[in-house]
């Protein structure tokens, strides 16, 4: 067959990278991949061309001019971690299904996707491309083979028309989704209405559940108790929770201990203290707020374990000389209002909503706490992810898709307005656009501009885990020292990698093209200190000599 103009020297080959496609000139069109030569050679090559015996199809493919030695050297210089199933479907089948087919064939000729992939752009390359003495006949075949479907698909990627050169294969936007392999399509997503939950509420309305092939109806929940509560009952399929309640779950704290996946992180920062108006002028740092009874979403939430730390600087034990107690977000303000609290550390909207209603004022952004800490997370009990592998990843995938978009500051705005509706948050649009902005004003007459108030970064970093563990352990919250054997000082990290989804968080980011840490743990900068996750324990025995508390 005629594949290539013979010519064309193909002179581009030494451009060719994960990010850029150089396309190959043909002579006539074709209607299966776009590219200029007859149509009917790709299926004739499959069907009755393709050689039986590899020395003869590299024989041909060396005729044809798709197989040359440039090509292998392009092969032997891509990294096979930055290019993967979606993305070798993506360059090579360009969202058209037959052009999928015809790659998804190669790849069964290679021994699977895999293979194909090692052999046609992987780090291994060189082991199929390179001048290798192979000892046995059984051995060199198979090399012969490999070398012959690595060069075709490395030509398929450069087979089509001109005006998709500028394309970037890490565009994913419009990428074209497999599906047929999920378990289930149909699911319920529990969330509670805060901002820290816009990847999964946005979901729904902006299409990124439907891109992957969900009906996925997200369900308002009325507190975390009740998200704790649905998913022990098995009433919903996935969940929005704060970041420490996966551990707290899997390990029986709080509850009865029920296997908990923290897949991904929501949101970072997000979060602020917010005090009653009539203290206006009265409070000035942590130790004046003795004697407060103050608000907290939940017991196993960063928001308790933020309050503590805050707390704690200014002298105050905070279980002897404030209240803290469990306030359904939604429940906030008519708390603050009443008079039943006098302060609150929540999630936003509420803290915004406290100043739209001249209810309270902003005393302090939890950013200011700890610069870029978690707050929410996107997780799965382990027997539902046992259950449904494949859904659970492309669900896992659709949220990390769906916070990378909302962190882009250009489309907050237009977020803001999709999940401010009566179905999801209920808020008043400028309310919640003051939070996605950072444009707001704080109650104290001050108009602030803070563009990471709120931000939304998916990657489950373990010194995450290693803190949240370390103030379970300091704080001790059910008072019986379970936590202080679960979590004992050689413990902290198994706990982390067993319940946070780091590895597999990055492998979801690089497929789409998003840019992710290598390294699995930070040190973490706090505004009274620095947390080194190699020496968690520590850090609560210098906290507790320090403060007392």
């Amino acid at each position: 067959m005629t594949m290539l103009s013979k010519t064309d020297e193909l002179n581009q080959w030494s451009n060719l990278d994960h990010k850029q496609q150089i396309i190959s000139k043909f002579n006539s069109s074709c209607s299966v991949c776009g590219g200029f030569h007859m149509s009917s050679d790709h299926w004739k090559f499959m069907a009755e061309d393709m050689p039986k015996e590899p020395v003869e199809m590299i024989d041909d493919l060396i005729k044809m001019g798709v197989y040359k030695p440039n090509t292998l050297k392009v092969a032997q210089t891509v990294n096979a971690a930055d290019i993967r199933k979606t993305l070798l479907l993506r360059a090579a089948g360009k969202g058209n299904p037959q052009r999928e087919r015809l790659v998804l064939e190669l790849a069964k000729q290679a021994g699977g996707i895999e293979n194909a992939f090692a052999a046609a752009f992987g780090a291994n390359a060189g082991e199929f491309f390179g001048d290798v003495v192979h000892n046995s006949e059984f051995s060199r075949r198979r090399f012969l083979k490999n070398l012959a479907v690595g060069a075709a698909l490395v030509s398929l990627t450069n087979c089509a028309p001109n005006q998709q050169s500028q394309e970037s294969v890490t565009d994913t936007a419009n990428a074209p989704v497999i599906v047929d392999n999920l378990e289930k399509k149909d699911l319920r997503i529990g969330f509670i209405p805060i901002t820290c939950a816009t990847p999964i509420i946005m979901s729904e309305p902006l299409g990124f559940y439907k891109k992957y092939g969900f009906n996925a109806q997200v369900v308002k929940m009325p507190s975390w108790g009740a998200v704790r509560d649905s998913a022990i009952a098995g009433e919903l399929d996935a969940y929005h929770m704060l970041a420490p309640m996966p551990i707290a779950m899997t390990l029986g704290l709080g509850s009865a201990s029920f296997g908990v996946k923290l897949a991904s992180i929501e949101n970072i920062n997000g979060q602020a203290i917010t005090v009653a108006n009539k203290y206006k002028g009265k409070i000035n740092g942590p130790a004046d707020f003795k004697g407060f009874n103050i608000g907290v979403p939940f017991p196993y939430s960063m928001h308790n374990l933020l309050l503590r730390y805050y707390l704690a600087t200014g002298g105050i034990d905070p279980d002897r000389d404030v209240k803290i107690r469990a306030v359904p977000p939604p429940d906030s303000i008519a708390q603050l209002i009443a008079g039943d609290i006098d302060a609150y550390l929540m999630p936003d909207p509420f803290n915004q909503r406290a100043v739209y209603e001249e209810a309270g004022f902003i005393h302090k952004l939890t950013k200011e706490l700890w610069p870029g800490h978690p707050c929410c997370a996107f997780a799965a009990s382990d027997n539902w992810i046992d259950q449904n592998p494949n859904t659970f990843r492309a669900l896992n995938k659709a949220i990390i898709e769906a916070a990378g978009y909302a962190r882009n500051p250009a489309n907050r705005v237009e977020i803001a307005k999709a999940i401010s509706e009566r179905a999801f948050l209920n808020q008043p649009v400028e309310v919640v656009e003051a939070v996605l902005t950072g444009n707001f004003d704080d109650g104290l007459g001050n108009s602030r501009s803070v563009p990471d108030r709120i931000d939304f970064d998916p990657y489950p970093w373990q010194s995450f885990a290693n803190w949240i563990s370390s103030q379970l352990v300091r704080w001790d919250l059910q008072g019986d020292s379970k936590v202080k054997t679960a979590i004992a000082a050689d413990k902290y990290e198994e706990v982390g990698k067993e319940i946070f989804m780091t590895d597999l968080a990055r492998e979801l980011a690089v497929e789409l093209g998003q840019t992710a840490p290598d390294d699995i743990y930070r040190t973490e900068t706090l505004e009274f200190d620095t947390f080194d996750p190699a020496n968690p324990q520590k850090y609560v025995d210098e906290q507790i000599k320090k403060y007392g508390v």
